[in-house]
């Protein structure tokens, strides 16, 4: 099973917010998803962008792809950087 970090869409017509979730790729967008990891609420001032960092580098590790919004959220939130560097970690100690 391919599984995908993606936004699914939530919130009032032209009042959008999101909910970061784990999917299985065949899904639909707003349809059935294994886990909610964080929502982003664009149109709010400030952004606003909440992602559990533990959840968000669990699936990632299990080898979820982030899909390209969700990886500049990802970006935004500094969790894509931790992946990086546990990642680097990880291929060191194995060595």
């Amino acid at each position: 099973m391919a599984t995908k970090i993606r936004l699914k869409r939530i919130g009032a017509k032209k009042n959008p917010a999101y909910r970061v979730v784990v999917a299985d790729s065949r899904s639909p967008r707003d349809g059935r998803f294994i886990e909610e990891i964080g929502y982003y609420q664009p149109i709010a001032d400030p952004v606003v962008i909440k992602i559990d960092e533990e959840k968000a580098l669990y699936w990632l590790s299990k080898g979820a792809q982030a899909t390209d919004t969700v990886r500049g959220l990802l970006k935004k939130a500094g969790i894509w950087e931790k992946r990086q560097s546990r990642t680097e970690i990880e291929e060191a100690v194995s060595e």
